[in-house]
């Protein structure tokens, strides 16, 4: 059964053609094409195929696409996010965790823009010594603790919204390393106390960026190049309490797995919101949160709805799924072995966590037929699959 939506994104890129890419010519840049590509060619037989058979009882399946593995594309992050999610199973701690966000005032959505790299790490280091300074705080939890930290740039509506989601385990390392601090059910950390803290630290970043020359300011930024003109603008960015988000500390383990399927390698929009493409014009399902969360649909051309989903393009090479804390690699093959210890789950932890490299990983899809293991047998390139049938458009290669 063919399972592809009526409309996908390829289709919307296919439409626009080379003509967007020239009316876009003053701001659209090589790694944009590239991504536009990689969409429109993913799953055709311009990158080839292969068949796969199942070890199990041998049920061959017909030649299948390959994916293009663009961590912008639509329709490869399922994948990705299936590796990503067993290799971290050995790493989650029997114990409750928590889900904050760490969010930009759009007054910084411009600079954000023109700085992607800088602000993104600035973004992410910002909120992750927050995080750790505040538990550390004898105050407050008085613990080392450990989270992963997951970029988005979007809104529902596809406009420009950096922002940080933190997944933390509720609780921490003592700082002798003799014990395990849990934190209160119904409370991590104080809002108040993250909220400050996160907007001084990225202010302070911003500041010692600008001094070493490193912010780029174009168009209508160009006056904040001048040292007086940036620091007025830096003092506005005080006059309100930026958005730090936390819920209660929620399910163990096994939710937890599930909760983060929802965040990592996530795209701008995915092809099961889109809901037609008719007459040069994209109509998307987006979630309304400021009206109890209410489902609309959002019609815009698509000129506009490319421009926005580009937005969203990463710096070339940019991590955007990181680790703190006891987490991060330098402490996690030492400290989360401790964890399991300290909580009472030693067994689980008899040997060092594996790197992401050497994690086994289940086969991307199962036999149809027994539920095998499938298993490429044969890969043909674009030049050999002009001799061939056409392929399921619904199978990829891993």
């Amino acid at each position: 059964m063919n399972n592809r939506p009526l409309v996908e994104m390829a289709d919307i890129v296919r439409c626009a053609g080379q003509a967007f890419i020239q009316r876009s010519r003053k701001w659209i840049n090589w790694q944009h094409q590239k991504v536009l590509l990689a969409i429109t060619r993913c799953r055709t037989a311009a990158l080839g195929g292969h068949r796969d058979r199942c070890t199990g009882c041998g049920h061959t399946t017909r030649i299948s696409y390959n994916s293009c593995r663009n961590r912008h594309c639509t329709r490869c992050q399922g994948n990705a996010r299936r590796r990503w999610l067993k290799a971290r199973e050995r790493e989650l701690l029997p114990t409750r965790y928590v889900h904050a966000v760490f969010t930009l005032p759009r007054e910084l959505a411009p600079l954000a823009l023109q700085n992607k790299r800088l602000i993104y790490n600035l973004l992410f280091h910002a909120s992750a010594e927050t995080l750790l300074e505040v538990a550390r705080n004898p105050r407050h939890l008085g613990a080392e603790i450990g989270f992963f930290s997951v970029l988005h740039s979007w809104n529902q509506r596809l406009q420009f919204h950096p922002h940080i989601h933190c997944v933390v385990a509720a609780g921490g390392i003592t700082p002798d390393h003799s014990g395990w601090i849990s934190a209160r059910r119904s409370f991590f950390l104080p809002i108040g106390v993250l909220s400050g803290v996160f907007r001084g630290k990225f202010v302070a970043g911003l500041r010692n960026a600008f001094h070493r020359g490193e912010l780029q300011f174009h168009g209508s930024l160009l006056p904040l190049a001048q040292p007086h003109a940036f620091s007025a603008w830096l003092r506005v960015l005080f006059r309100h309490d930026w958005v730090v988000y936390s819920k209660p500390p929620f399910g163990g383990p096994e939710h937890v797995l599930r909760y983060l399927g929802a965040y990592t390698h996530r795209v701008a929009i995915s092809n099961s919101r889109l809901v037609a493409l008719c007459d040069g014009k994209v109509t998307f399902r987006w979630r309304d949160s400021a009206h109890g969360n209410k489902k609309r649909l959002m019609t815009l051309p698509v000129d506009e709805f490319l421009r926005r989903f580009l937005l969203h393009v990463l710096p070339p090479g940019f991590v955007r799924i990181r680790n703190f804390g006891f987490l991060a690699n330098r402490n996690r093959a030492t400290l989360l072995p401790l964890c399991f210890r300290l909580l009472g789950n030693s067994e689980k932890m008899a040997a060092p966590p594996a790197s992401p490299s050497t994690v086994q990983t289940d086969p991307v899809w199962n036999c149809p037929v027994c539920g095998g293991t499938m298993h490429v047998v044969e890969r043909l390139s674009a030049a050999q699959l002009l001799l061939r049938s056409p392929p399921q458009p619904d199978r990829s290669a891993a």
